[in-house]
């Protein structure tokens, strides 16, 4: 490691953060991390924290998951890349891809086209579905409906999707043709309601009224995470999915789910369209897909998308879309042998009862403290606190008081992830209850400095 000096002199200075200010970046430095170990993470000065975080939502496995590093090392010493454009592949790609569809198969995936990431994931599905159109004739549907709070990357497509104007407006004109409907979210809603069923009753008439404004014959899609991450941790009535897909369904629409926080069993199911019951026509998955060892991704497919691409001719069925390191060989290996520890552990029950244990606590938290506005979560190892300066007009707590909360939770040995006001857990789903308790006495601390 390079001299501790050396960082801490040169820390943000010539690098810039995603997801934040390059100018106070600089002059407010993040912690530097330099070690790791089982759920836990080791910055510069030393202190050894537990990691609720997971990473940004994708270190499923932990840490030290030895069998996916062992898997990496092998494979960098056998093959440590080759391109899978058209003329080549390779065993490990081959080998993921049957995993994969065996896996997803209750969701009825068939297929994978492997991109670097969750962006890229997005962005495949967004293009495959218009031309997936216009293999069947359709060339006039090109557009796209989402829901506010929404996130889907960064790539122009994904932005262009987002429902948040923090991710568009500096970059804005985005891709024309995306529209919004209101998120189904209970807490903070243009309804007047706070019932989370008529909420998402109220959403899915937003829906269909805008499907019908836009014209059904001009939608090529509808994307949608089935819980929201970034943009509240918005866990939406059980019936909301099911109505959106039969929707689609009925109008010829595409249905994606945005699975790459939700897929590979962070809501306590193996996805979070198999969680509600959905069967979408296609899938982003990234992040647990290696755990966050390997940057890799992929766009998954239905029998009835793939159907039309392979029967298609030649010319128009052309995907001219890819990425330098689509279906890396090292990252299928990591996919691989993180599927097969995803299984072995059987990581979606471990995310169901820490996930109930995390729910729990902040409940009683949310009673004990009233800067705490609303919780939410309670469906697997993902949750959140919105804090307030007012329960009763949702005054979002002003940012110097939040960035106070942020450093006392971790002073108290805890990484959250602090959003403006609102805080997101999202860690490993291999967490013990022991270490839910200590995040749970972190956030505790946290709370009464504000």
């Amino acid at each position: 490691m390079l001299d501790s000096n050396f960082l801490r002199e040169n820390n943000a200075k010539f690098n810039w953060h995603p997801m934040g200010h390059p100018g106070e970046i600089r002059h407010n430095p993040p912690p530097i991390f330099v070690g790791s170990s089982g759920n836990r993470i080791v910055d510069l000065d030393g202190n050894d924290v537990i990691d609720a975080v997971g990473g940004l939502w994708n270190v499923n496995l932990g840490y030290s998951c030895q069998p996916v590093k062992r898997a990496i090392a092998r494979q960098l010493e056998r093959l440590p890349y080759y391109s899978t454009f058209r003329g080549s592949s390779n065993d490990q790609v081959i080998e993921l891809a049957y995993m994969l569809q065996d896996f997803f198969s209750e969701e009825g995936m068939c297929r994978a086209f492997f991109t670097s990431g969750g962006s890229d994931s997005v962005e495949t599905c967004l293009r495959l579905a218009r031309q997936y159109h216009k293999l069947r004739g359709e060339p006039a549907r090109t557009k796209f409906v989402s829901v506010r709070y929404g996130y889907h990357g960064t790539h122009f497509g994904g932005a262009s999707v987002n429902g948040n104007n923090k991710f568009r407006q500096a970059y804005e004109p985005l891709l024309p043709g995306c529209f919004h409907i209101p998120a189904p979210h209970a807490y903070r809603n243009p309804f007047g309601t706070s019932d989370p069923e008529r909420v998402a009753q109220l959403c899915v008439e937003a829906l269909e009224a805008e499907i019908a404004f836009q014209g059904p014959e001009t939608v090529a899609a509808f994307i949608m995470e089935p819980i929201l991450g970034a943009g509240g941790l918005i866990v939406p009535h059980e019936s909301f999915f099911p109505m959106a897909a039969d929707i689609c369904s009925r109008h010829g629409i595409l249905f994606i789910a945005d699975e790459v926080i939700t897929g590979f069993g962070r809501t306590g199911a193996w996805s979070g369209s198999r969680l509600w019951g959905v069967k979408p026509d296609m899938m982003s998955i990234a992040k647990a897909i290696t755990s966050g060892y390997f940057p890799f991704g992929a766009a998954l497919v239905s029998e009835r998308i793939a159907e039309i691409f392979e029967n298609s001719e030649v010319g128009p069925g052309f995907i001219g879309h890819g990425y330098t390191y689509s279906g890396h060989p090292v990252g299928a290996a990591a996919g691989i042998a993180c599927l097969e520890e995803t299984l072995r552990l059987n990581v979606v029950e471990n995310a169901r009862e820490r996930g109930d244990q995390v729910f729990a606590g902040l409940e009683r938290l949310k009673r004990k403290y009233d800067v705490v506005g609303d919780v939410r979560g309670g469906r697997g190892l993902m949750a959140g606190l919105e804090l307030v300066s007012d329960r009763a007009s949702k005054t979002p707590l002003p940012a110097s008081v939040a960035e106070r909360v942020h450093g006392t939770i971790y002073s108290n040995g805890v990484m959250v992830r602090l959003s403006g006001h609102q805080i997101f857990l999202s860690p490993p789903l291999v967490i013990s209850e022991d270490e839910v308790n200590q995040v749970l006495l972190a956030i505790e601390a946290g709370l009464k400095t504000a």
